[in-house]
């Protein structure tokens, strides 16, 4: 098998016309099958490079071609694989990022110890400081005996760090490190700089020690950034590895660890699934927190709603068309709407109401200078997987567009939020309705939990406050729905037509202010099933506006912000998740008016 042979090096010089060195260099290594990276600057040259000894020393040769760089020199290991995954040659403003103007090490430097020399001194026991200069993550692999370690994530951070070492050191000497030597040609000259007196760096670095003493007075063995991750004192590859998830390097033994998951986890970023749940949703909820700020409908703007020609308006009038489609709406006001050029196509081309129709053309009804209503926007989500999103609904807040409201939707928000996908509500809450609402993350997996809803096969267990007292304890209605809507879009009971409906209840607590608490179980799934059957019984929701109970019917449905809330609340669904096939309960916390503490100790468990 052949060698690759690892070379590193720096030098700093002053390097004119880099953007033609780099494209010179770029083709000539990749000509040459070699990999690494290349930084190149006005302050000078810093690589790490790999592949067959004889074109490594076609680069080396090219490279000492550089005015400036005859005597570039490179510190060099072996190994039986190629470490890089490709060859990048970059343009950086410093071959190590350092941000501290005035230090130039081409033409000063802090003064250089030998490895020998070093190694001398510690035999001796002479007191030093030896000052890691390295990433807290490199350390983690290996240092020397005693060493001081920085403590920085990044290089930048050094003078920082400096500044909070101790005012002795300052008389001291100090031996600073790191890997090959060139963050010290900076870190140095900076300390000097801060009134260090005595400070020293180890020439080349831990690798140009271990090349002329080996592991002498060193605990461990040194990182290096290729897919090596660490050499030992022989600059061979250890078994050490990096987490792919964190960058954190791994020994032996941490790989050995259960948390430690290739490409996943290591026990140092390693999360149970309900710590990666709490990250996962606490980032939704910021996403969220910036999706209602502001309120998207709050903006005025134009609105489009659209209106499809059904078959049965074949070669009829735009206005008769309009007049089948919203049956609600005179032609009257169609007429006026089109003479004010509210009604044009898709092309946004004004048309006549008298203009004649064909089946599946579309049309658009514009309402200019929208503002809607605000809506809460305090959406909470409970759970997140693959496949689901659990949430507990806010009111007021519609689910879908229509009427008033078009962007101040909680489906409008959840696009946005979970771009590109579009989640799909698995069934549906009432504007003022609060908690738990099941929501699909695709089309897939609405396939599979929808039907559970269509087949009665989900539990739900719904919280209400409802005005008086029921004698009994237990009771039932099955009062059936109508099937069309009436004013306000609401329903009623229709006992020669209606569909069929049916709503178990049971008290849980009868209020000193002739309320009641109950928990309503829709075995059915009518619009605004629940209300209606309360309102039927003689026992209307408190903060109900549209079902007033017997057959009165309020004057609005979507209530205002802070207003008195509709004491309706979704409090418990139960079901089979739509991936795991597994049966899962979820349950959101009841709301204030539904006293929590009492509800804890009163509500049954779902058998």
């Amino acid at each position: 098998m052949t060698k690759i042979s690892n070379i590193a090096g720096y030098k700093f010089v002053t390097l004119p016309d880099i953007r033609r060195l780099r494209t010179h260099l770029l083709t000539f290594c990749k000509t040459w099958r070699l990999k690494g990276t290349i930084l190149l600057s006005v302050e000078g040259i810093n690589l790490f490079v790999a592949g067959e000894q004889e074109n490594i020393d076609l680069l080396l040769a090219e490279i000492r071609s550089v005015p400036g760089l005859a005597d570039f020199q490179v510190k060099v290991s072996t190994t039986d694989h190629q470490p890089f995954r490709k060859m990048l040659v970059r343009l950086k403003r410093e071959i190590i990022a350092f941000g501290v103007e005035g230090i130039n090490p081409a033409l000063r430097t802090s003064p250089k110890l030998p490895a020998t020399e070093l190694k001398r001194w510690l035999d001796e026991g002479r007191p030093v400081t030896l000052l890691d200069t390295r990433n807290d993550y490199e350390v983690k692999l290996g240092t020397f005996k005693n060493a001081l370690a920085i403590g920085v994530d990044a290089f930048r951070d050094f003078p920082a760090a400096v500044a909070k070492l101790s005012p002795e050191l300052k008389e001291q000497p100090i031996v600073m490190f790191c890997t090959g030597g060139i963050r010290c040609e900076k870190a140095g000259p900076f300390m000097e700089g801060q009134g260090f007196k005595k400070i020293f760096q180890l020439d080349g670095g831990i690798l140009k020690y271990f090349e002329d003493c080996g592991g002498a007075h060193y605990d461990g063995e040194c990182f290096v950034f290729d897919q090596r991750v660490g050499l030992d004192p022989s600059l061979q590859e250890t078994d050490s590895t990096q987490c792919f998830r964190c960058q954190t390097p791994l020994s032996e033994t941490e790989q050995e660890d259960q948390r430690y998951v290739r490409g996943q986890s290591c026990p140092f970023c390693f999360k149970t699934p309900a710590e990666h749940m709490a990250q996962t949703i606490a980032r939704r909820h910021e996403a969220l927190r910036r999706a209602f700020t502001p309120l998207p409908g709050s903006v005025p703007y134009d609105n489009f709603k659209p209106v499809n020609v059904p078959e049965s308006c074949e070669g009829k009038t735009l206005i008769e068309a309009l007049c089948c489609v919203v049956k609600h709406l005179s032609p009257e006001f169609w007429r006026s709407e089109c003479e004010q050029g509210r009604v044009i196509t898709r092309q946004h081309e004004v048309v006549s109401a008298d203009q004649i129709v064909r089946m599946g053309e579309r049309f658009l009804h514009k309402f200019p200078n929208v503002t809607e209503p605000d809506v809460n926007g305090a959406v909470q989500i409970l759970h997140e997987d693959e496949a689901l999103i659990v949430l507990n609904k806010p009111a007021p807040l519609p689910m879908h567009a229509g009427g008033r409201f078009y962007r101040n939707t909680l489906q409008n928000i959840l696009n946005e939020v979970y771009h590109p996908q579009k989640p799909h509500p698995a069934h549906r809450l009432d504007a003022n309705t609060t908690g738990v609402l099941l929501v699909t993350r695709t089309r897939h997996f609405a396939g599979k939990l929808q039907p559970q809803f269509a087949r009665g096969e989900v539990r739900k267990v719904y919280l209400a406050l409802v005005r008086g007292q029921p004698k009994e304890n237990a009771f039932l209605c099955d009062a059936p729905i109508s099937a069309e809507s009436g004013e306000l879009g609401s329903r009623s009971v229709d006992q020669a037509d209606g569909l069929e409906s049916r709503t178990e209840f049971r008290v849980l607590r009868r209020n000193e202010d002739g309320t009641t608490l109950l928990e309503a179980r829709p075995l059915t799934g009518r619009t605004n099933q629940i209300r209606i059957h309360c309102a039927y019984l003689g026992f209307p929701i408190c903060g109900d506006a549209a079902y007033l109970g017997g057959d009165q019917l309020g004057t609005m449905q979507t209530l205002a912000v802070g207003a008195a809330p509709l004491c309706l609340h979704a409090w418990h669904v139960k079901f089979i998740h739509p991936l795991t096939r597994l049966s899962v309960e979820f349950t959101a916390p009841a709301p204030e008016w539904a006293g929590c503490c009492e509800l804890q100790e009163a509500v049954r468990p779902i058998a």
